[in-house]
């Protein structure tokens, strides 16, 4: 199991940015695709960016494409997420989340949390307008 420790959450105005981190722990963390979602109040939880195991590969969602950016430092079992022109709709709860289970060399997990194994606790976001 991989522990994810989530960080950078907090209070900005719109068209701020953030820096989100997680940092996992485990052995498996270097070869592991990652992921971040979202939940915002009395929503479901929504895909937002995956990552491959080089960084070399991404995929995000429609609505943060052009504003967040997605990086991963193995050296420090970290992977990043830089928020840019923030907007009130993306108020939520931030999960890190790891895919423990291997893929295709290269593969990126499907944009469905039922893809991943492990989970942050998550940090919150909220901007306000």
């Amino acid at each position: 199991q991989v522990q994810l420790v989530e960080s950078g959450g907090g209070l900005v105005q719109v068209g701020g940015s953030l820096r989100l981190s997680c940092v996992a722990s485990g052995r498996t963390f270097n070869r592991a695709a990652m992921g971040w979602f979202r939940q915002a109040p009395g929503k479901e939880r929504e895909f937002v960016v995956t990552v491959n195991w080089s960084g070399g590969r991404t995929v995000y969602a429609d609505s943060v494409k052009g504003r967040f950016t997605i990086s991963r430092d193995n050296a420090k079992n970290t992977v990043y997420l830089q928020m840019n022109s923030l907007r009130p709709e993306d108020t939520a709860v931030y999960y890190c989340a790891v895919r423990a289970r291997s893929l295709g060399w290269g593969a990126l997990p499907a944009p469905d949390s039922n893809e991943y194994d492990d989970w942050g606790q998550g940090t919150e976001v909220t901007v306000s307008s």
